[in-house]
């Protein structure tokens, strides 16, 4: 009985040091990804660095620490023995780094874009599609502290929800129960506050450079968020749909 329960926390210490990689890593890429991409495009900046620093520091290390306090899959004792050559970062791992990356940096550039467009609505003469001029605008001198604010929050949000997919590498959240980790709660809960300190409180906003958002950015960040945690709940259902397929074959 002792054997068996070894082996059950050696699985369960394993799997969480593999979510733990895997929540951090794919968010650091995404953040590299969405600096890069803009960049390359011509656009300003889409996250300071003291908002760089708060997602690293907190949005990214309060969830990330509360993984490391989950109990583990249902099923960890029903699975086969990994091979002892496999690496921590997998085929699996690495196909989600890959579309969380891809849908992480997508919603945030989406955010940070409609942001510019519509500050340029704003700013342009009557008629001139906003759109059309957003890679050709010359940025430089001008405060765009409602797309940086959109872009912020979306990706702060994007981390936060998909938080709780990434607390099984191969269940639902539903299936593991969306509220059964009390540690996510304090995490999740606690860095949600906190965003909203930093985009509403008036001498808070200067530091983070965000302003309060209106009712239709609420509505484009809220939207966008939720891309990169539905992505990876498609994600396992695949990769579930890929082990029943091999037991078979087996």
């Amino acid at each position: 009985v002792s054997i068996v329960a070894a082996v059950e926390q050696g699985r369960i210490i394993y799997d969480n040091i593999r979510k733990f990689v895997f929540f951090l890593l794919s968010s650091n890429v995404a953040e590299i990804m969405i600096i890069f991409l803009a960049t390359l495009a011509g656009l300003p900046t889409p996250l300071t660095a003291i908002q760089l620093l708060w997602l690293n520091l907190l949005t990214d290390g309060a969830p990330a620490l509360a993984l490391a306090m989950e109990k583990g899959d249902p099923d960890i004792m029903r699975r086969r023995p990994r091979p002892t050559n496999e690496p921590i970062i997998n085929r699996s791992m690495g196909l989600g780094i890959f579309i969380q990356t891809i849908t992480q940096t997508g919603a945030t550039l989406t955010a940070f874009s409609l942001g510019l467009i519509w500050h340029l609505q704003q700013s342009l003469p009557a008629g001139v599609n906003p759109f059309l001029q957003l890679f050709s605008f010359d940025w430089r001198g001008v405060d765009v502290q409602s797309a940086e604010t959109m872009a912020f929050v979306t990706l702060s949000l994007c981390e936060l929800f998909r938080a709780y997919t990434v607390r099984s590498e191969h269940l639902s959240i539903f299936q593991i129960g969306v509220f059964s980790n009390r540690y996510m709660q304090y995490a999740v809960g606690l860095s949600i506050a906190l965003l909203l300190l930093v985009v509403s409180v008036p001498f808070l906003q200067p530091i983070f450079n965000t302003h309060f958002m209106t009712g239709r950015e609420w509505l484009t960040v809220l939207s966008l968020a939720l891309i990169p945690a539905t992505a990876e709940e498609i994600t396992k259902a695949y990769l579930r749909w890929q082990d029943r397929k091999r037991v078979i074959a087996d």
